[in-house]
């Protein structure tokens, strides 16, 4: 949810800040007193449009910041933008000059525009007469009638991954001929030169080069050889004699001395030893001496495997596997003609099962679709409208709309005066009429889903300005019911005119604007209960309050809980 709103130097706000809470945030305040203006800052750090016009007259800059509850989805964001995620908050900031030019700031780290869009949908849904960053497009109407279905596109979203994987592997074998050739001839060429080498190992190269600096030195190395065996073996006062010597005397003391047995074992096993490293060095030595030409062989072939890495890959393993990769293409190539074949059955095979998927999705949609519409209408009309309401589900059956979401277009469609034809949300409703029908179906959709319908609480904040345009007594009465509905699942705000509605707020702020050494200030609190059931009555009476509107007003807000 939204924790925080601050402002500087924004239009008549010299500074404020906005601390919001969970359930119902209502903002009320006198014409004027620059209500709106808040919901425009949160726009502007949603990705909304800047202007300079927004910096108040005299200051340099206009700054606006947030703070929202993270989430999972706004951590991937940040994650795939390469922003830091901070502690289990997202922080907004934009500063805009009066020159017109702008910076943007996520989690205190730069950022663009473009991340604030793609956050916006996971953060915050605005519906405002003056906002124009979200709107309720299509693909946002079909995700909320799939909520309140309970409907889960994961069906239609694996077959339609395997469809489009088989259809671009087709698409790319049968691309333009004359590049297919010229890549085959490469192709074949690295997977003959590859091969040609004979590798084997992948640590060839590590294993010549322990060889090479072996026998680089084999004259040092030889010496040290002969020069061990010589005292192992060889002299007069070699090891092995020396050793053998005196084992014959332990072994005659163990004869009559039994605690010598185990010295004599021991010297035996060291006499072993002795005749075990001659034996080792005396090879080795001859080793050395028995290919001259060696260290040439090795040079000629660590140059070969150096040109191969140099190409294909910086170790042995990747230079295998470019050579496998390259004749796997040349392959399919040269098997093209059945590979076609095959991946056009396959291509069939992927999209019936994306068919039948997407058949069952637009089953699922039309009859959750008559549901909706039925409850919503009742919805819609509580809040003083005379409305019919309809949510048309159109099957593009056609590959060209196949998407992982389905083929089907949703779009609701509504009449707000008799005799007139259905149309589209947007062609028809005003920007008040559009947010009580946003609030009407949010509520439908969290309220009338029925059992089958796991509840979720939609991990972002909804905020409703102009909602009570044209509306008040029982119409306005059933708004505020239906915006304290809505907030029970998620935290809701809204900037009224009416008191019927804002005595059901549960954090209640006021918007002040007050002249401060000649010029016109904006200030924003959090009010108290006392300070509420004065501002509710002056809502119900104008300026002057009286004893019958403060009673009146207490009446309200203890009626609304």
């Amino acid at each position: 949810m939204l924790l925080e709103l601050r402002a500087e130097n924004y239009a008549v706000i010299d500074h404020a800040t906005a601390v919001f809470g969970p359930g119902l945030n209502l903002l009320t305040g006198e014409t004027g007193a620059g209500k709106s203006i808040l919901i425009d800052a949160l726009v502007l750090l949603l990705g909304g449009k800047a202007s300079s016009d927004v910096v108040r007259h005299g200051a340099e800059k206009a700054t606006v910041a947030c703070v929202f509850e993270m989430t999972p989805g706004a951590a991937a964001i940040l994650e795939a933008n390469g922003i830091d995620a901070e502690d289990e908050h997202v922080l907004l900031r934009r500063e805009i000059a009066s020159g017109g030019k702008g910076r943007v700031f996520v989690n205190n780290q730069p950022a663009t525009v473009g991340v604030l869009r793609e956050l916006a949908p996971e953060l915050a849904l605005v519906h405002a007469q003056s906002e124009t960053l979200v709107s309720f497009d299509q693909a946002q109407q079909r995700g909320l009638l799939d909520r309140f279905g309970a409907i889960s596109t994961d069906a239609v979203a694996e077959a339609f991954a395997n469809w489009k994987a088989t259809t671009a592997k087709l698409e790319e074998l049968l691309s333009d001929e004359q590049d297919r050739l010229r890549m085959a001839d490469m192709w074949r060429f690295q997977s003959r030169e590859i091969e040609q080498a004979g590798l084997h190992a992948e640590d060839e190269d590590a294993q010549l080069e322990a060889e090479k600096r072996v026998l680089a030195n084999s004259e040092r190395l030889y010496t040290a050889a002969m020069s061990a065996h010589d005292l192992l073996y060889e002299s007069e006062r070699a090891a092995e004699t020396t050793v053998g010597g005196a084992l014959k005397h332990l072994e005659e003391l163990a004869r009559y001395e039994p605690r010598f047995a185990e010295p004599a074992q021991q010297l035996a096993a060291a006499k072993a030893i002795v005749e075990d490293v001659d034996q080792a060095v005396r090879e080795f030595a001859d080793s050395l001496h028995a290919s001259p030409g060696r260290l040439e062989e090795i040079e000629d072939r660590l140059a070969v495997l150096d040109r191969l890495k140099r190409k294909y890959g910086q170790t042995l393993a990747e230079v295998i596997a470019f050579g496998a990769d390259a004749a796997k293409k040349l392959a399919e190539v040269e098997n093209r003609d059945a590979l076609v074949a095959e991946l056009k059955a396959q291509q069939e095979r992927d999209a019936a099962v994306y068919e039948t998927a997407a058949a069952q999705l637009s089953s699922l949609r039309a009859e959750a679709a008559l549901r909706l519409e039925k409850l919503a209408v009742a919805q819609i009309n509580d809040l003083a409208m005379n409305a019919r309401f309809h949510v048309h589900v159109t099957a593009e059956k056609d590959q060209a709309h196949w998407t992982a979401q389905g083929w089907d277009q949703v779009e609701c469609l509504i009449a707000t005066n008799a005799g007139e034809p259905l149309k589209p949300l947007n062609e028809v409703a005003s920007g008040g009429e559009m947010s009580r029908v946003m609030l009407a179906l949010k509520v439908t959709v969290e309220e009338g889903a029925g059992p089958r319908r796991k509840k979720a609480v939609l991990p972002r904040t909804l905020v409703f300005d102009e909602i009570d345009v044209g509306i008040g007594g029982r119409a306005a009465e059933a708004v505020g019911r239906k915006l304290k509905t809505l907030s029970r699942g998620q935290q809701v705000l809204c900037i009224t005119h009416l008191p019927q509605i804002a005595a059901f707020a549960d954090q209640h702020l006021l918007i002040e604007k007050a002249e401060k050494q000649g010029r016109a200030q904006t200030a924003i609190r959090l009010m108290d209960a006392d300070e509420r059931i004065r501002e509710v009555a002056r809502m119900l009476s104008g300026a002057k309050l009286t004893e019958t509107s403060l009673k009146h007003a207490q009446n309200l807000i203890e009626s609304s809980r």
